[in-house]
């Protein structure tokens, strides 16, 4: 029973989130330093989301396949994940609520999602990124610093994702 009235809490959250949240009034606060934190593949391997930091660019998006927001910035997602093919690595974090690794592989699969995908059985993503719940984007530069967080459908993600990128060759900050 505790299960169900916490799904229906997320899910009612998620259809108000669209006419309440915007870009970066939840989560982890800009220009802090992404932290790692422990997750699983979706074949059951430990992995550190620190793992994918410094790289480059990262994109982590906290979803569910229940979610509808979700599903409606699937699209998005898709498309920068082919604009930006290997110069951002894209990693979605599944949430624990509700949920199952074999659910998530099978529903990526379905819909030819790209980019890694992670379980976080746990919630130690969700505590460390204070994701405020699904539809969380968290944009992290190549240097493992915050540069974008947002929730809901009204995001735009090829915007998000550019703030990651160096500019002309130069850092983010310019020349002087």
């Amino acid at each position: 029973m505790k299960n169900i009235l916490v799904v229906a809490a997320t899910a009612a959250l998620c259809v108000l989130a669209p006419h309440r949240a915007h870009a970066q009034e939840a989560g982890i606060k800009l220009n802090a330093v992404a932290p790692g934190a422990v997750v699983e593949t979706l074949d059951g391997k430990q992995v550190d989301l620190g793992t994918y930091l410094r790289r480059t660019p990262v994109v982590l998006e906290f979803w569910a396949t229940w979610c509808p927001l979700c599903k409606e910035l699937e699209p998005q997602l898709q498309a920068a994940r082919e604009k930006y093919a290997g110069r951002v690595t894209f990693v979605s974090v599944g949430v624990k609520d509700n949920q199952t690794p074999d659910k998530q592989k099978a529903y990526a699969e379905s819909h030819h999602l790209g980019g890694e995908f992670v379980f976080d059985r746990d919630g130690k993503a969700v505590a460390a990124y204070q994701a405020p719940h699904t539809s969380y984007l968290v944009v992290i530069d190549g240097e493992g610093k915050v540069v974008y967080t947002g929730v809901g459908v009204k995001q735009n993600v090829d915007e998000a994702v550019a703030k990651a990128l160096p500019m002309n060759g130069m850092s983010k900050m310019g020349s002087r």
